[in-house]
């Protein structure tokens, strides 16, 4: 099982890569590629010409963790938009949660969380006498 938690930041490869890579092949393309530092603790994740696999790569403390899936049917879905420029789009860690749990995202609807705490004026809860209707 795999625990993404919300703070950490998580990029995806726009383009697929050749599975043979292995720790070292993919922290070059993080570092090359992406312009960014394969030791800084994000997941930096990568699929397949198919899209059948999927490889997550994260530095953890003393050194690389590579995760690895393979679909026995079917594909991955996109996680990653037409409109992005550039090597890699960051995506929230919950995308990728439910990414590999097989949610379709095109048709998953995230609701709206409020900030402030819901508020009825004008009643009284509980401890209250009704009225009665005369």
């Amino acid at each position: 099982m795999l625990s993404v938690p919300q703070s950490v930041r998580v990029f995806v490869a726009r383009e697929p890569v050749d599975f043979r890579r292995q720790f070292d092949g993919l922290a070059a393309i993080v570092r090359d590629a992406f312009d960014m530092d394969p030791c800084c603790g994000h997941v930096f994740v990568f699929f397949n010409k198919r899209r059948d696999r999927i490889k997550l790569l994260v530095f953890e403390h003393t050194g690389f963790w590579l995760h690895y899936k393979r679909l026995e049917r079917g594909t991955f879905d996109w996680l990653v938009g037409e409109d992005h420029d550039g090597e890699c789009v960051e995506v929230e860690a919950r995308q990728l949660r439910l990414l590999l749990d097989g949610i379709d995202l095109r048709r998953a609807k995230f609701r709206r969380h409020f900030a402030e705490p819901l508020r009825i004026e004008g009643r009284r809860h509980g401890g209250g006498q009704r009225r009665s209707a005369s």
